[in-house]
């Protein structure tokens, strides 16, 4: 998704500079399109482009409607069929059809909407882009406007009325894993493929090392108050994996307090049964501690550190896109 994550700052960009500049956003796919909905590509006027629609098979139709949306200011729905062989040409078995709406900045599109679009997602907060594809009305959505479903399965789809279609930017998906540990060496390379801003936590430096974790987040202060401080919340992740109830328990019942789409933990079904007594008697209710995904990760036989990352990972997908 990051080809097209500037595009709003782009078209903003280009229209305080003075240019014409229009904001194209896929609503509807057919087939084999070669963008999902919710993608976007930034026009100028000078046929400057950032982002994509279609991976290039339509997009100089695009450019040429855009063109004439920053004359008249008059947003669009366009509709466009991919062939075969175009779809061939960007990575694609067949052909479909995609549909794309087209706003012009300082038309349809408001300056002012799309600078507190901007000025959201560098807070890092969830935000929704809504347009009646009818009108061009526009407007936006916050935290409590209904995203949190969308938050889950990074979805930019149409309102039940068929006619309001949300393009939601959502902050990155983020992954807590207490315990430098071998699993945790496979699973970090795995979940940042996957799109997750990746955090160690554990108090040994033994563990959490650079040379174990290059490139990676490590925090080498006791798991629960790194925990409190991480804040785990609708787009978060929490993988313990230490086996030591000093530093796992009080970073679970931080994380089973939150809004986490996913708390697993490592251990057998007899390790688990001893935590949650441990659980029951701090206090957590049944409702908690059944939010653990223990023994963790989807029951694929693994049995490598590597197998049972892809479990894990499989585990936190799952949790993420179905719930």
């Amino acid at each position: 998704m990051a080809d097209y994550e500037d595009a709003p700052r782009a078209a903003l960009d280009w229209h305080r500079a003075g240019k014409g500049a229009a904001l194209a956003t896929v609503i509807e796919t057919w087939g084999s399109a070669p963008r999902p909905r919710g993608s976007q590509l930034a026009i100028s006027e000078d046929a400057e482009l950032v982002g994509s629609v279609s991976g290039g098979c339509v997009e100089g139709a695009v450019v040429a409607e855009a063109l004439d949306a920053m004359g008249d200011g008059r947003h669009r729905v366009l509709e466009y069929g991919v062939s075969d062989d175009e779809a061939f040409a960007v990575g694609l078995a067949c052909g479909g059809r995609i549909k794309v709406l087209l706003e012009p900045v300082g038309g349809t599109l408001s300056p002012d909407l799309l600078g507190e679009l901007l000025a959201r997602k560098a807070r890092n907060e969830p935000v929704g882009q809504v347009v009646d594809v009818a009108t061009g009305a526009a407007h936006l959505l916050g935290p409590g406007d209904g995203l949190d479903a969308r938050l889950r399965g990074d979805r930019s789809d149409f309102e039940p009325d068929g006619q309001t279609f949300v393009t939601l930017h959502a902050p990155p998906l983020r992954l807590a894993i207490v315990g430098g540990v071998h699993i945790a060496q496979a699973l970090v390379p795995m979940a940042r493929a996957a799109g997750y801003a990746v955090t160690i936590i554990d108090p040994r430096d033994a563990f959490a090392s650079e040379a174990r974790f290059p490139d990676t987040a490590l925090v080498h202060d006791w798991p629960d108050e790194t925990m409190v401080a991480f804040a785990p919340d609708a787009r978060s992740a929490v993988v313990l994996l230490t086996h030591d109830p000093k530093l796992d328990d009080p970073a679970l019942q931080i994380a089973l307090a939150s809004p986490a789409f996913y708390v697993g933990a490592l251990g057998s079904t007899r390790t688990h049964a001893k935590r949650v007594d441990r659980l029951q008697e701090a206090g957590l209710d049944e409702t908690a501690i059944a939010r653990i995904d223990a023994p963790i990760g989807l029951d694929i036989g693994a049995r490598s550190p590597g197998e049972i990352a892809v479990a894990i990972l499989a585990a936190m997908t799952q949790a993420l896109r179905k719930g």
